[in-house]
């Protein structure tokens, strides 16, 4: 290939990955983060054992939605403290849904009884939620009132601490 020819090609393949790229930042700003204050967006999910949940139907308590998978080691790290405070706290009026991204339930099945997980484990095969809620890295929490209001976003992993005093500000008063 001679010099001009190669000077195109490049410049073809550099506009070619600028239009991708453009392309992915307009695909990403299609899916609404939501916002604190705003109420939390309803959604319906499946648990692992077939049963349907509506954020809806716990309206009424505090509750901290967590997105997850079984392959992301933070996630797994987390997974006991918040196991930890829902054990505390469920009594008091806290709901935790934990969220798994798009794994198959025989995969999430395993990560549960493994981790020995006692809160509901929601289903969102399609991704619809995560898109929903503007989800992008994980693991990434919505602590939500019992009005239904977002009260707090947190994306990467927590500690045990941490998760216990945003609890303690949606607790049911």
């Amino acid at each position: 290939m001679n010099r001009r020819t190669r000077f195109w090609v490049r410049r073809l393949l550099m506009l070619a990955m600028l239009a991708l790229i453009g392309f992915a930042l307009y695909q990403t700003g299609e899916s609404e983060a939501v916002e604190i204050g705003q109420t939390a967006p309803d959604f319906e999910l499946t648990t692992l054992d077939g049963k349907t949940v509506r954020l809806s139907e716990v309206r009424g308590k505090g509750v901290l939605i967590n997105f997850w998978a079984s392959w992301c080691k933070p996630c797994r790290d987390e997974m006991p403290a918040i196991q930890r405070v829902y054990e505390r706290h469920r009594d008091k009026g806290l709901e935790v849904l934990g969220v798994n991204i798009a794994e198959t339930g025989v995969t999430v099945d395993g990560f549960v009884r493994h981790l020995d997980l006692t809160f509901p484990i929601l289903l969102d095969q399609n991704r619809e939620v995560t898109q929903l809620y503007g989800i992008g890295p994980i693991p990434s929490s919505i602590f939500v009132s019992p009005e239904g209001k977002v009260v707090r976003k947190v994306s990467g992993q927590m500690q045990e601490g941490q998760i216990e005093s945003m609890v303690l500000e949606i607790l049911p008063k």
